[in-house]
Formats: C-alpha cells, sequence, structure tokens
C-alpha cells in the first residue's frame, strides 16, 4: 500500500486520454513528475483497461485514512482509545479538537 492520496494519483493522471491500461498510466504520472508513492500506488492496481479516472481512483490502494482528513493527533488518539472487535483503525470515531468542539457550539 503506498503512502499516498487519491487526489495526488488524480492529478499525476490528469492529461491522460482514456481508455488507459496500467503501462500507459503509470508512464503518464512518471512523465508528469509524481512522486514516487504516486508511482506505486499506480503499479499496484489490476493489469486492465481503465475507462476513467473514476475507475483508477477505485482501483488504487493507498492509506486507508488518507481522504479522511484526520489529523496526526486525531489518529493518535483513535489508537489509544481503541474500538469495536474487527472495526478497522481508520474507521473509528476520531475525537474531536477542543477547537472543534468550541465551534460547533
Amino acid at each position: 500500500m503506498a503512502h499516498t492520496n487519491v487526489p495526488e494519483v488524480l492529478k499525476a493522471i490528469k492529461d491522460v486520454d482514456f481508455p488507459a491500461d496500467k503501462e500507459k498510466l503509470t508512464s503518464a504520472a512518471r512523465g508528469a513528475g509524481a512522486s514516487e508513492e504516486v508511482v506505486k500506488a499506480l503499479r499496484g492496481i489490476p493489469p486492465e483497461q481503465y475507462d476513467s479516472r473514476d475507475d483508477v481512483a477505485r482501483s488504487v490502494r493507498t492509506d486507508p485514512d488518507s481522504d479522511l482528513g484526520h489529523t496526526a493527533s486525531q489518529k493518535a488518539e483513535q489508537a489509544r482509545k481503541g474500538g469495536k472487535p474487527g472495526l478497522s483503525e481508520h474507521l473509528r470515531d476520531a475525537p474531536k479538537t477542543p477547537i472543534q468542539e468550541e465551534l460547533d457550539q
């Protein structure tokens, strides 16, 4: 699993004409100057023909909570707090920061 997020991957392939295969996507990302993590994420997708950026977004494996917008402190609190057995850590409720709690009032 690559340490990147879906928006970074989609940015790297923004100029690709679809349909495109895995090789075309990875070479386009390299040509666009994408980070090695983005290229790794694209190398990890199944070797299929992709019809759109949405297909690529659904296929690319990234950090589970990279698109949830959790801060490092919220992730640490999730890890300390624990959760229900069988519930992925990134799906546990993230506690609000004191500032967020005050703004919600």
